[in-house]
């Protein structure tokens, strides 16, 4: 999931933790990208949901466990809402419940607090662009799991794609939007959205986040390479 190119208007983020340390650490992190634009911060649940509806923000940052309304609450509340809103979940927590819990909410990131804090930055692009990000350690968990999933559904192979699904699936992959992968294949975006649907349904994926983590599973995107030192804690 590479990170995305930026646009003229910058991408508008709301916070939403109850550690008011962990706020403004997220802000200077995303401070050092002046095409990223903090426009409120929320310090439980209902707030969360009250400001994402008063600024409109193309990015929500939430934690998972927090006063009121937890953020996995939150997900599934603003991804019912009419306007869409990218949901990354930035957390402490990174056992599988609750990441496979966030993808069924609707979440379009998964990062962990102690990630690197590029990972901050390549995300927020990413989903700000409308594509999908998960932690590089979050992601080689879900891989693992996905594959499992494939070898025991052997219905939802990737044989069933088209070769066009395939490289539309690949750009899914890579994080890049739907205007993104339409530029680099030469389609107008309608094409690539349908080609997109009809990829999520063939292989009984909930969203585009699962859809990146087939693209990763398939081989159709190369992994990040690892710098000196990640993982090791």
């Amino acid at each position: 999931m590479a990170e995305t190119t930026p646009s003229s208007r910058p991408v508008r983020v709301l916070v939403a933790d109850d550690e008011a340390m962990v706020r403004a650490g997220v802000r200077a992190i995303l401070a050092r990208d002046p095409q990223i634009e903090v426009v409120a911060e929320a310090g439980d649940g209902h707030e969360a949901v009250l400001l994402t509806g008063r600024h409109r923000p193309d990015v929500v940052l939430l934690d998972i466990q927090m006063p009121g309304l937890d953020g996995l609450t939150v997900a599934a509340r603003l991804h019912r809402e009419p306007r869409a809103v990218g949901v990354i979940m930035l957390t402490t927590f990174g056992q599988d419940e609750y990441v496979t819990r966030a993808l069924e909410e609707g979440a379009d990131g998964f990062l962990l607090k102690a990630d690197d804090p590029r990972e901050l930055l390549n995300g927020v692009r990413a989903v700000g662009a409308g594509g999908a990000y998960l932690s590089p350690r979050v992601a080689g968990r879900v891989i693992a799991g996905l594959r499992a999933h494939r070898a025991a559904h052997p219905h939802r192979s990737l044989d069933r794609l088209t070769e066009r699904e395939r490289e539309v699936l690949a750009g899914v992959g890579a994080g890049l939007s739907n205007a993104e992968i339409a530029g680099l294949l030469h389609l107008v975006e309608g094409t690539v959205k349908a080609h997109v649907s009809a990829v999520l349904a063939k292989l009984g994926v909930r969203n585009r986040v699962e859809a990146a983590i087939a693209a990763y599973g398939a081989g159709l995107v190369p992994p990040r390479p690892r710098r000196p030192g990640a993982g090791q804690r």
